[in-house]
């Protein structure tokens, strides 16, 4: 290209909008290694750490969503709608990027507007069998759509669809250690048989009360656990662990950084029936038990 490619990529919330996102930039990179990419995320949310971490620019935006039990507080909401969407012109019009990536999340929303009201092409990368609301919203001006699942058409139209499957991290297959290192990088016995648990990156309160409810069971089971809880649960459960004494079979933490190498650990995972975590589950082939969300369709 004469040009280097200059690429916004906007969304995020959970891990399931913020992992396809990284994944795809991390793939512009290794077509286009002279890429420019700067990411859009929302003010405080996960996507503000997670993003660096990965290695890449990102601004946020003061938006966030809707608060359906409380009317009134919807005020506050339209102005940040408002105050974001100018904020995601100026950085449009800073950063001139020549196409812009609306992953879904509150972010999205402002950004892909503003960039189809200035003539910039837009691309949404929808992850779920059961679109989001914005991508939904933003999917009539959008120029492409990708999509993971059939039958997309009864919430997009369909010449804009492209089936691309869900982008994955890169890292799951390209993990260089032996099982028995991964396992005892959590202080664990390679000798035993390793359960993951994960409900998501923000954690799944049917799940943890369900292992908190299981302690004497675990210690008694003769294999060992690996337990993702969310930053939202883990002081919470800690404190629970404290007075009813932890199992030493099993490894708790918030939100584990090198899921290749959990995943590596891991003979059976117990996981949030999310899109991100299918798509994983299925790149790897590991046995697995999905516990859908009541949240989402």
């Amino acid at each position: 290209m004469k040009e280097d490619l200059r690429v916004i990529i906007s969304g995020g919330g959970t891990g399931g909008h913020i992992f396809p996102a990284v994944s795809i930039a991390n793939a512009l990179k290794a077509a286009y290694p002279n890429v420019k990419i700067l990411f859009v995320g929302a003010q405080g949310r996960m996507e503000m750490k997670r993003v660096p971490e990965a290695g890449y620019e990102i601004k946020g935006l003061p938006v966030s969503g809707l608060d359906r039990k409380h009317i009134l507080k919807n005020i506050k909401v339209i102005y940040q709608a408002l105050t974001s969407r100018m904020l995601a012109k100026k950085i449009i019009r800073e950063f001139k990027p020549m196409v812009v990536v609306g992953v879904g999340g509150y972010a999205s929303g402002p950004t892909l507007s503003a960039a189809g009201a200035m003539g910039i092409p837009t691309l949404l990368q929808e992850q779920n069998s059961y679109a989001g609301v914005t991508n939904k919203i933003l999917a009539k001006k959008a120029d492409l759509i990708c999509v993971a699942y059939d039958g997309m058409g009864r919430f997009f139209p369909e010449d804009k669809i492209i089936f691309t499957g869900n982008p994955v991290r890169q890292e799951l297959k390209e993990v260089n250690i032996s099982r028995e290192l991964a396992v005892k990088s959590f202080g664990l016995d390679a000798q035993r048989k390793t359960v993951l648990i994960i409900g998501g990156s923000l954690g799944a309160k049917s799940i943890n009360q369900s292992v908190l409810s299981q302690l004497s069971l675990i210690r008694q089971s003769g294999v060992q656990f690996i337990w993702q809880t969310g930053k939202y649960y883990n002081s919470q459960i800690n404190a629970e662990l404290d007075k009813a004494g932890k199992p030493e079979n099993l490894y708790v933490c918030d939100f584990i950084h090198d899921m290749a190498k959990a995943y590596k650990a891991a003979d059976l995972v117990i996981s949030r029936a999310g899109a991100g975590s299918i798509s994983e589950l299925c790149l790897l082939q590991k046995p697995c038990i999905l516990v859908p969300s009541p949240n989402v369709a």
